[in-house]
């Protein structure tokens, strides 16, 4: 970017950054939540709180924090809630899990959105951000707990609870399947070295 405004002031004639080659580096990206961790928050924030309400969307809808702040009681239909996605403009319909359910009944909210910062606003995504960093930082979760970590969280219980990578697309809204192939694979994998490990115990006994 910096040669791109260089070149465009005039400063340099040629882009030089053009002939570097990419770095490359293995990440699997935010850090998913582990079952300690959500413990450790729902522990600390009770229901009713606003933390609490914001930790159940993030987790329970496994939505972006950019479409979770624009959640509102209009957007629930029967035991749907309706979101309009804003990376991709994809609206997708997620059945509401009774945990979220019994959290957005015992949390008092007359506005259009379920968040609301502390003067009533609604929040930005970058507001929301530095919001739930702090309501992290005050349950003693570790710095590497994010909201985004709360959606793969979220994939992660699906594929748990046996949910196939469409199944799991489906109310994630992700654009690529392979995407969410890994959480599937990753039970699978739990669940056949479990099995390949009681079958030597058996043949050692």
């Amino acid at each position: 970017m910096l040669m791109r405004f260089a070149i465009d002031d005039g400063w340099i004639e040629h882009d030089p950054a053009m002939e570097v080659r990419k770095i490359r580096a293995h990440s699997d990206g935010f850090h998913t939540w582990t079952e300690a961790e959500i413990a450790m928050f729902e522990s600390h924030w009770p229901i009713g709180s606003r933390a609490r309400l914001a930790f159940a969307l993030l987790l329970h809808t496994a939505q972006r924090r950019s479409d979770v702040i624009k959640m509102g009681r209009q957007h629930v239909n029967d035991e749907f809630i309706a979101v309009m996605q804003q990376k991709g403009k994809k609206r997708i319909e997620i059945p509401i899990h009774t945990k979220l359910r019994s959290i957005l009944d015992a949390t008092a909210n007359d506005r259009l959105t379920f968040l609301i910062t502390a003067t009533g606003a609604p929040f930005t995504a970058a507001g929301f951000g530095n919001y739930f960093r702090e309501c992290c930082d005050q349950a003693g979760v570790p710095a590497h707990c994010s909201a985004h970590g709360l959606r793969k969280a979220g994939s992660r219980c699906l594929a748990e609870a046996g949910c196939t990578a469409h199944q799991i697309k489906a109310i994630t809204g992700h654009e690529i399947l392979s995407e969410v192939e890994r959480y599937p694979r990753a039970v699978d994998q739990k669940q056949l070295a479990a099995s390949a490990m009681a079958k030597l115990e058996t043949t050692n006994t």
